[in-house]
């Protein structure tokens, strides 16, 4: 891992910013081609409109995204990765390969939570080996 002092807060801040509720699927939808705000919204389940736009906001203020008016009629409005953006490509992959090994599918955690609670201890975390299980 690289290790450069001066970047800590930067760090810091990128982590913050993608990391935030939802942007990690706004990104992702964006990324398979999703542009506009209702396509965007569509592919995304129990994400409020108000955290769609609220995201949208702050990753257009950080530069990521790019939002273009279409004088159409009715107005339409599309959302584009920046340079910027496409540049969290990498980013992105490397999370979602990390997810993959490292954490167990929904359905999985929901049992380990609800066995837990039955045994009143905390659900077990998955474990990952260099064999690749």
């Amino acid at each position: 891992m690289k290790e450069h002092p001066s970047t800590c807060s930067r760090f810091h801040y990128a982590i913050e910013l993608v990391g935030r509720r939802w942007t990690g699927a706004i990104l992702q939808a964006l990324f398979r081609g999703q542009s506009r705000y209702g396509d965007i919204r569509a592919t995304i389940p129990n994400l409020s409109d108000t955290m769609l736009t609220q995201r949208l906001r702050e990753l257009e203020a950080e530069g990521v995204v790019a939002r273009r008016v279409l004088a159409t009629s009715p107005v339409r409005v599309e959302y584009h990765l920046t340079a910027k953006g496409l540049a969290l490509a990498p980013v992105i992959d490397a999370l979602i390969d990390w997810a993959d090994s490292w954490i167990a599918p929904p359905a999985d955690r929901a049992s380990d939570r609800a066995d837990a609670a039955q045994q009143g201890t905390p659900p077990a975390v998955p474990v990952h080996t260099a064999e690749g299980d």
